[in-house]
């Protein structure tokens, strides 16, 4: 078998990295890995012989391919059905996340200009120089300044005070899984803030609600309503412990037979927030990843 050559080498030396850049841009697995490729392909045609840092012209690359993608998925969003949450990245419980970038705090990127979200990115996320960021973007140094510390504020503030120990997070995401199973109302609301959100992403494609769901009392009783209505249907017995984009959860099916992922937002030990993705377009990476059939066994 032929070695690969070193621009090959080089490439997939940062690939991990180009990819996580896409999706911290994109929110979405699947047109990361599509930027990515098509950087890849420009590599290929690049004259190598003038690049003196491969990782920032690749950075590059992928972060003004990423400002043309975001133009259409903007818009896309305006006619999205219901709440939209990002495509989840999943790891294992015990893996160490590669940036503290959480679910949550992606969303708050959400809210910021695309040029805001690729100056505090590179910058602040990935350690690109200012200088390096401005040639980037096409913008001067004192633009970019700016832009990465508006983005920066604006972050800061959705940022949570504390660290959750991962062991605690695990055990809160299983009592969770079991008490919203289960109707225990009274197990939900002990673990439960007082104003806590549920957000549910169905892209229109499966049932979810459309509309974030605000406080304790509107949350048990939504509970309550989906273990009266779903109690007695036989449901494939699947639950995962994951880190969903930092956040500790799971992965599931539910009793209406619906996979999903399931991210909590945990403070002050109590569930602040609920994300839970049931788009399957969304999930088909997950469902490969893990390798999920019907007939997957639970993992308590």
């Amino acid at each position: 078998m032929p070695l690969p050559d070193d621009g090959t080498q080089i490439f997939e030396t940062h690939r991990p990295r180009l990819v996580r850049l896409a999706y911290r841009m994109l929110g979405s697995v699947t047109e990361a890995e599509d930027v990515v490729q098509d950087a890849w392909l420009r590599w290929q045609q690049a004259d190598r012989t003038t690049v003196d840092t491969p990782a920032a012209f690749l950075s590059r690359i992928v972060t003004r391919l990423c400002l043309d993608v975001m133009k259409s998925a903007r818009s896309r969003r305006e006619t999205y059905v219901g709440s939209w949450l990002p495509e989840p990245m999943i790891e294992e419980p015990d893996e160490m996340d590669q940036d503290d970038l959480t679910l949550t705090l992606m969303l708050a990127l959400e809210r910021l200009s695309p040029l805001e979200r690729a100056a505090f990115l590179l910058h602040d996320v990935f350690g690109v120089p200012l200088d390096e960021v401005a040639v980037t973007v096409e913008r001067e140094p004192a633009a970019v300044r700016q832009l990465a510390a508006r983005a920066r504020r604006h972050v800061q503030e959705s940022r949570p005070r504390y660290a959750v120990a991962r062991d605690e997070g695990s055990r809160i995401a299983k009592a969770f899984f079991i008490a919203s199973r289960s109707g225990d109302t009274n197990a939900l609301r002990a673990i439960l803030a007082q104003n806590v959100v549920v957000r549910s992403d169905g892209g229109g494609k499966v049932h979810a609600f459309l509309n974030p769901i605000a406080g304790l009392e509107r949350v048990l009783r939504m509970y309550q309503g989906l273990y009266r209505k779903l109690a007695e249907r036989p449901s494939r017995d699947l639950f995962r412990p994951m880190r969903i984009d930092g956040l500790p959860g799971y992965v599931s099916y539910e009793r209406d037979d619906v996979f999903q992922t399931t991210a909590l937002a945990i403070q002050d030990g109590k569930i602040a927030e609920i994300y839970i993705t049931r788009n399957p377009e969304k999930l088909r990476h997950v469902v490969e990843l893990l390798n999920i059939s019907g007939s997957d066994a639970t993992h308590h």
